[in-house]
């Protein structure tokens, strides 16, 4: 059976012609491609089914790009990938990944190019996103799932981290706490511009101060370890801490770890409240952690849904849409102990 490489070399040319001949990628002299088209005949080649696709510009490829951090990952960004797969097979799409990093823009740009996928979902979005850039000078239709700096005109769909953080201390302060820290995520995402990250210690600072309260957060690797030596600072800087938020679900295995090891009851001494969390992480613990459980499956599937409008016409685009998170109580949450000063 003949192969592309067998009618490029009976037509002389190479094999990315004979592909730009078959997909339209790029023009192609009307005599290269007279006597391509009498090679495949003599050769009886028969284009492949990929090759009709891009034949007629449709891969029925969906890329997800995720870059994998060298601090590793919680398991929230699985939700998010198996929601977006199974909605993507509804639909007769295949979803595949993409694992570059915010830094390789270039590889993205060349990928895109090649017509490798009908459009891009983009996980893990930083606040200037060079891969944002380059796809929208490429013109391939993309969504984040995330948000940059400027969304105004950029398709994405997120959490709302505002709402969440905001209702996550407005609970805590019902509850009696005015001693409340967050825990986020490392210093190192924060100063690349990890999304959640910025967000989430904003609306902190923001949720704060709106109850009159000191707001007191520390950055932190995705580590037990590290969680473990957050929580112990933490506790000498503010004796008095009652509550202890975490956007860190690693680090939170961490911060149970050093309360217990202290002689701190979880929740009568302190209360901890895990935000944006993956499905099941409560019950990894003990007692069992109170959660905000991130909306991914809903995010994966709404991505996916905005993607494809695009690719049908676009001409009545879906809006951008944010998300809370919900609390699904566990047994960490409890009323503040009584202060002296209180």
């Amino acid at each position: 059976m003949a192969t592309i490489a067998d009618v490029a070399r009976e037509a002389g040319v190479s094999v990315s012609t004979v592909s730009y001949a078959l997909s339209g990628a790029r023009p192609i002299r009307p005599e290269t491609r007279e006597r391509i088209q009498e090679s495949m005949r003599r050769l009886g080649f028969q284009p492949n089914a990929m090759a009709r696709s891009l034949a007629s510009r449709r891969s029925k490829v969906i890329a997800l790009i995720y870059p994998q951090f060298g601090d590793g990952v919680g398991g929230t960004v699985g939700e998010f990938v198996r929601a977006a797969a199974e909605r993507s097979r509804e639909q007769g799409y295949q979803l595949v990944l993409w694992p570059f990093e915010v830094g390789q823009a270039k590889e993205v740009r060349n990928l895109a190019r090649q017509g490798m996928a009908d459009g891009v979902l983009v996980m893990e979005v930083v606040l200037d996103d060079q891969r944002i850039d380059v796809l929208e000078a490429a013109q391939v239709p993309y969504v984040m799932i995330g948000r940059t700096r400027d969304v105004q005109h950029r398709p994405s769909v997120d959490i709302d981290f505002d709402a969440t953080v905001e209702r996550a201390i407005e609970h805590l302060v019902g509850l009696g706490h005015r001693h409340i820290a967050f825990i986020n995520h490392s210093q190192e995402r924060i100063d690349a511009g990890y999304g959640p990250a910025v967000r989430a210690a904003v609306a902190f600072d923001r949720a704060m101060a709106g109850h009159g309260l000191e707001p007191l957060a520390r950055a932190c690797a995705e580590s037990p370890v590290v969680g473990r030596e957050v929580t112990a600072d933490l506790l000498a800087s503010e004796p008095r801490l009652t509550a202890i938020v975490t956007m860190n679900e690693l680090a939170t295995f961490g911060v149970y770890a050093e309360l217990q090891h202290r002689g701190l009851a979880i929740p009568h001494d302190v209360s901890v409240l895990g935000i944006v969390t993956s499905p099941g992480v409560g019950v990894l613990t003990y007692p069992p952690l109170s959660t905000m459980h991130a909306p991914g499956a809903e995010l994966g599937r709404l991505a996916v849904d905005r993607l494809l409008d695009q690719l049908s016409d676009g001409r009545h685009p879906l809006p951008n849409q944010l998300i809370p998170c919900v609390l699904e109580p566990g047994m960490s949450l409890g009323p503040a102990r009584t202060e002296p000063d209180a």
